[in-house]
């Protein structure tokens, strides 16, 4: 593993893998009476929030919470950021009080990396999710829910996705989520397909390692997992599409376009829903649908991104369970 994970496109097949199947192993603390590890027991971690979130950020001070890290949140709100504040010295803050590692989430894409390779900071960075770019946590999740709903739980350790047919449909242009799902997604040996309205499909997707569809109902019969984005209000500066009902009508999920995916295929959703616009409540509430476990799973995986980042030569969980039972 590297020091740092800013974007999903940095993991090999190999980094990949040894995250989904650590993840296997910190889902299992779950299970437990006391789900806590002392791996990270002294580790200062700041979650550092420049965007508001409510899973992003639980998850990842759960997963802290749970490796025994201790725990400094900070929202940009109430902070000197509002007075004007620049990142830097923020991080110049954070460095003087000797933090191990930065989660950060923020607004322009490219953050990350700036504070990764700025030399403000002595720490490991985890994108969080920066602007449009990236959210390399999300998608690790993602891969990790399809691994073990198409493959299984314990047949798909060590494996990867190779011939699994991945949809994405919705807001590619303004997705982070879709940017790292597609680099993940293809670094596993899947094959991608995004669908969306013109409007929505961003510039130079052609050099993407994904196929491009207008069409969602010609892909749903040959899909193993469909993934619904929700359209990012939030960063649009222009109308991209006629009327919610005309997007829900053509790129819409309900159940009666759900009837003609495989039986084995999955409904996946990285949240916040609008349900009646990219997804009904029929599907959203259905067997098939993976939200609450796509939630669930994000604890585990970033336990292992942060076990993985900042472990060092702690014993592993098997090593702590094998104890534990002695």
């Amino acid at each position: 593993m590297q020091r740092h994970l800013i974007s999903a496109a940095d993991l090999t097949r190999d980094d990949a893998v040894l995250i989904l199947d650590t993840a296997e192993e910190m889902a299992r603390v779950a299970d437990r009476p006391i789900k806590k590890l002392p791996t990270l027991r002294g580790r200062t971690i700041v979650n550092l929030f420049f965007e508001d979130s409510t899973r992003t950020r639980i998850s990842f001070e759960a997963a802290e919470k749970r490796l025994s890290a201790d725990v400094i949140n900070f929202s940009a709100k109430g902070s000197s950021v509002s007075k004007g504040e620049s990142l830097k010295d923020t991080a110049q803050t954070l460095e003087a009080m000797g933090v191990d590692a930065v989660v950060i989430r923020h607004g322009a894409s490219g953050a990350p990396y700036r504070l990764a390779t700025s030399g403000w900071i002595d720490a490991a960075v985890i994108n969080a999710g920066d602007g449009t770019h990236q959210h390399p946590t999300q998608a690790l999740l993602d891969a990790f829910t399809m691994r073990r709903r198409l493959i299984g739980r314990d047949a798909g350790l060590g494996q990867d996705l190779a011939g699994k047919r991945i949809t994405l449909v919705g807001d590619v242009l303004h997705s982070r989520v879709a940017r790292s799902n597609v680099d993940l997604l293809h670094t596993l040996g899947a094959e991608v397909t995004l669908v969306a309205p013109p409007t929505l499909v961003p510039v130079g997707v052609e050099q993407w390692p994904c196929e491009v569809s207008y069409d969602l109902d010609s892909t749903l019969p040959k899909s193993d997992a469909v993934m619904m984005l929700r359209v990012q209000r939030e960063r649009m500066n222009a109308a991209f599409f006629p009327t919610e009902r005309e997007y829900s009508r053509r790129y819409g999920l309900d159940g009666e376009r759900m009837a003609r995916m495989p039986e084995h295929a999955i409904v996946m959703h990285p949240g916040p829903m609008v349900r009646g616009m990219e997804i009904t409540a029929e599907v959203a509430d259905s067997d098939r649908c993976t939200v609450v476990e796509q939630v669930a799973n994000g604890v585990s995986i970033r336990m292992a991104v942060l076990y993985l980042l900042l472990g060092g030569n702690e014993p592993a969980v098997s090593h702590a369970r094998t104890a534990e039972e002695k």
